[in-house]
């Protein structure tokens, strides 16, 4: 039988072409690494965590998780740039 090759825990997966920048945001709830996306690059639908919509095919939007999560590109959210901004005027427990 052939051997697979399987991803060691410390390595991540290549962005690809979809990133169009990362910088790194502060936020009453921690650091957090942010990536914009490009419409032409966002292939396929995600949920939005802010407002719990769909964010169809070819929509920009933010994809970002926590800087100190070992596991970040495991963790990362796709988030509508408004939701995003928004995130720290929400009421705790809301998130809609």
């Amino acid at each position: 039988m052939g051997r697979k090759h399987r991803r060691r825990d410390d390595e991540s997966r290549p962005l690809g072409p979809t990133v169009a920048s990362r910088t790194v945001e502060t936020h009453a709830d921690g650091d957090w690494i942010v990536q914009r996306t490009t419409g032409s690059a966002a292939t396929k639908p995600y949920r939005c965590p802010g407002c719990d919509h769909e964010i169809p095919p070819a929509t920009p939007h933010i994809v970002a998780y926590a800087a100190d999560d070992p596991q970040g590109l495991e963790h990362r959210r796709h988030w509508h740039t408004p939701c995003w901004n928004a995130r720290d005027r929400r009421l705790p427990g809301r998130g809609r």
